[in-house]
């Protein structure tokens, strides 16, 4: 389930343009386009008028209504409480019970670990699975009971606003995510003294993201574009093709580096789909068969004019006050947490000159894998250790300067604690002492200077006599 973005009763540009009453749609178009026009029908048109669809298309769309509600939900509550401080969480329980047992009973798979940054846990995949039972399930009972109406054109229109909102609030958050550059943020001293090789393949894309805010920002500005876009009727569609350019580049990053959010990203990119594919037929016949193509014709979504202006203003409002928010709450992480967060009080690579385990002194030997070589401390709740085979350990810190203590946790396992004193002998030494992972630990630390990492430091360049490519 994923969050959107409230859908009051939306916008047509088109409004004071409109007559209250449209003609019915011309029965003489292209099949590509026909949905298209069908779709746009005035309210005040009855449905008889327009073309009876097909027992298929009438299957399918009931198939996708269903689904994409499905996979939508809580939207658009989610929003309409954000600002409330309402806590709707206890609109997830019943798909969780749902999603566990599902998962016990069907797969005997483990479910117990929820979306926690990763959006391609086993839950998720168990969840995605229990929608399409849900949705198929839905189509049967909905094709039972309402299996003689000829279309749903007026319920596809809704669909689209619904699907339109969805989307782009999704794209506006992560686009504004890196035009403010906080969700890849500049590379951290550990980050680079890691090995290229060391690094995991999600590890290198956040690097080579955030090695470069320029692109960084260019990429979230895309991702804007296409979610602004698909906020009027009007730029809809290329809104979408927008979207889809942008989605699919994201989707095939997600999968050649792995980061988990395959699930999530496939589901934009087929949202977008979803939304140009009413104009299929008139986009091949414009970029591919060279053919004149007539605008598509575009009715109120209401038919009294004071309605669909009313649902216009709310709507621009909505989303001009949902931008702003999440640009603000992006350069408040990136304040917090980013680049412009405060430098810890011991910021900077300490090299391990001494240290003693259990009363045991051990030298700095490469053959002593978990020895320590360096210690950096590069962000507030960040404390990374790099062993003598230069792997790196990332632990969340708790630094208190008044009780010269730390307070550690392993990233990737909650269990393993432990707590370190520290002693300031001079402005570049450092001792450390306490318990570490079930183990004394006594350790002496000397801080060296940041070196020039060529990564961020070559810098751009109009002429390259030869390339640099080290």
């Amino acid at each position: 389930m994923r969050s959107a973005e409230p859908d009051p009763l939306l916008e047509s540009t088109e409004a004071a343009e409109t007559p209250d009453s449209a003609e019915a749609a011309p029965r003489d178009v292209p099949a590509g386009a026909a949905l298209t026009l069908v779709s746009s029908a005035s309210a005040a048109e009855p449905e008889s008028a327009v073309p009876r669809w097909s027992q298929v298309k009438r299957l399918l769309f009931r198939f996708a209504f269903s689904y994409l509600v499905l996979y939508n939900f809580p939207f658009p509550l989610d929003y309409l409480f954000l600002f409330t401080g309402v806590d709707i969480s206890g609109a997830y329980q019943p798909m969780t019970f749902v999603v566990s047992w599902v998962g016990d009973a069907v797969f005997h798979a483990d479910t117990g670990i929820l979306p926690n940054g990763s959006g391609d846990t086993t839950y998720n995949y168990v969840q995605v699975f229990c929608f399409l039972v849900l949705a198929l399930a839905a189509t049967a009972i909905w094709t039972f009971l309402d299996r003689r109406r000829p279309n749903y054109v007026r319920l596809h229109e809704w669909l689209r606003v619904y699907v339109r909102y969805a989307l782009a609030i999704t794209m506006i958050s992560y686009g504004a995510v890196k035009v403010i550059p906080s969700q890849f943020p500049s590379p951290t001293l550990d980050r680079f003294l890691q090995p290229f090789g060391d690094a995991s393949p999600m590890g290198l894309l956040w690097t080579f993201m955030g090695a470069s805010a320029a692109y960084t920002i260019f990429a979230g500005a895309s991702e804007m574009l296409g979610g602004l876009l698909l906020t009027t009727r009007r730029t809809a569609l290329l809104g979408a093709l927008v979207s889809i350019g942008v989605m699919t580049n994201v989707v095939m990053l997600n999968f050649c580096y792995d980061v988990p959010v395959k699930l999530f990203s496939v589901h934009l990119l087929a949202m977008a789909g979803f939304l140009v594919l009413p104009d299929l037929g008139r986009l091949a016949s414009l970029l591919v068969l060279n053919r004149k193509v007539e605008p598509a014709p575009m009715q109120p979504l209401f038919a009294r004019k004071w309605l669909d202006r009313g649902a216009l203003v709310l709507s621009s409002v909505f989303v001009l006050g949902m931008t702003a928010y999440l640009l603000y709450d992006a350069q408040r992480v990136r304040r917090e947490f980013g680049d412009l967060a405060p430098k810890p009080p011991l910021y900077g690579i300490w090299n391990v000159e001494e240290m003693v385990t259990d009363g045991k002194a051990r030298p700095p030997l490469v053959t002593d894998g978990t020895r320590w070589q360096r210690v950096i401390f590069s962000r507030p709740q960040v404390l990374a250790i790099q062993l003598m085979n230069d792997s790196r350990e990332r632990y969340a810190l708790a630094l208190d300067t008044s009780a010269k203590r730390l307070k550690l946790t392993k990233r990737d396992d909650p269990e393993r604690k432990s707590s370190l004193s520290y002693r300031e002998l001079g402005p570049r030494l450092l001792t450390l002492e306490g318990s570490f992972e079930g183990h004394r630990l006594q350790a002496r630390l000397r801080r060296v200077d940041k070196p020039e990492f060529r990564l961020v430091s070559r810098g751009f360049h109009w002429i390259n006599e030869y390339p640099f490519n080290r």
